[in-house]
């Protein structure tokens, strides 16, 4: 890997570590997600590809398999979720680099990048407005910016379930679900053009035994991770009950930009 693949990443807080053998077996629409990204980001044999919030490497091992002349920097904050991604892109180490970043502390690169993208990753980070400013940063001028997160309006269902259970006004978040307006402000205040953002609905419908594992992993993992060990499965399952129907209501964030 040339030295434009070398990552100088500054770590900062506790960013969760994701279970990642049992994020790997549910039944995830990040990957319909993963999919529109890369058919958005139109990946060209040579480029270098820089991926925000690798995960367990899926996205990055299909953009890796259909285009042998990419290679890839995939971040991510998980060291579970960068062991899973080593073993998943092991087919393809001669062209790919891993590296463990923290993205809220900002990252930078040695050299230029052709192209980077996201998947269900920018959400987990409040200041948007920083972490654009470092891909801007990162990207050679004419470079892609192609992203899917949660947007404003996604998981107002279980937001309602955890207010019943909870007794609270407004639970305690740690996502930051934002909304078009904002997010077009803060791409074009990192000096992006060519600027398309859209909220898509994209609910997800579960079977009853699907969903309090998929609660407690993807959606409630940051809560019941502060909770005693013995507060958990029963929490996980009064949100379940509360909800009244087992959808998760997704809805994304989806965005392209170009550095001029």
């Amino acid at each position: 890997m040339p030295a434009a693949s070398s990552a100088t990443v500054r770590p900062a807080g506790s960013p969760r570590d994701w279970d990642a053998v049992t994020y790997g077996a549910l039944p995830l629409p990040h990957e319909a997600w993963g999919r529109r990204v890369l058919d958005r980001l139109r990946a060209v044999d040579g480029e270098t590809i820089l991926e925000l919030g690798c995960g367990t490497g899926r996205d990055a091992a299909v953009l890796l398999a259909e285009h042998p002349g990419c290679r890839l920097i995939a971040l991510d904050a998980s060291p579970r979720m960068l062991t899973a991604a080593a073993r998943t892109l092991a087919p393809y180490a001669d062209r790919v680099v891993l590296r463990q970043a923290d993205l809220r502390a900002g990252f930078t690169l040695d050299e230029p990048v052709d192209a980077v993208m996201s998947v269900a990753t920018l959400h987990w980070i409040p200041d948007h407005p920083r972490v654009f400013g470092a891909v801007a940063a990162a990207l050679r001028p004419g470079g892609r910016f192609v992203v899917d997160a949660g947007g404003e309006g996604q998981l107002q269902r279980v937001h309602r379930a955890r207010r019943l259970v909870e007794g609270v006004a407004e639970p305690a978040d740690a996502t930051h679900f934002a909304g078009v307006e904002a997010t077009r402000a803060a791409l074009v205040a990192a000096g992006f053009v060519d600027v398309a953002v859209r909220l898509r609905p994209d609910p997800l419908v579960l079977d009853g035994a699907t969903l309090r594992p998929y609660l407690a992993t993807i959606i409630l993992g940051e809560v019941v991770r502060g909770m005693p060990a013995e507060d958990r499965d029963g929490y996980v399952d009064a949100v379940a009950r509360a909800m009244g129907e087992p959808v998760i209501d997704y809805v994304r964030l989806e965005f392209e930009a170009r550095r001029p």
